[in-house]
């Protein structure tokens, strides 16, 4: 089902580096509870690998695609690519404004 209007969301989030991939440096953001449960809801039935979902990501000036999946409890996550951290200046520990907006449905 598509919807009429593109679904987004709009939050601040603070950077986290995976613990385990903590030498890799994998950086991300968790989307906060009740956006989580919204796009459970709008995305209920068969999903991609690891139960993720395309997104069109925002944060300052960048924009990209990547996925979000499914974290611990129950809140998705989405990864920061070290461009987009490079290119507004962010690290773990920073606080990000994020726009994420739903392209699986």
């Amino acid at each position: 089902m598509t919807p009429a209007t593109p679904v987004k969301f709009d939050f601040e989030a603070e950077l986290w580096i995976w613990e385990a991939r903590r030498a890799d440096s994998w950086t991300f953001v968790r989307l906060p509870a009740e956006a989580s449960e919204e796009i459970r809801d709008l995305a209920a039935g068969p999903r991609r690998g690891f139960g993720s979902l395309r997104v069109r990501v925002t944060i300052g000036d960048s924009s990209w695609r990547t996925s979000i999946f499914p974290g611990g409890g129950g809140a998705y996550v989405l990864p920061v690519k070290r461009a987009v951290r490079k290119a507004e200046d962010l690290d773990a520990g920073d606080t990000a404004a994020v726009t994420v907006e739903l392209l699986d449905l």
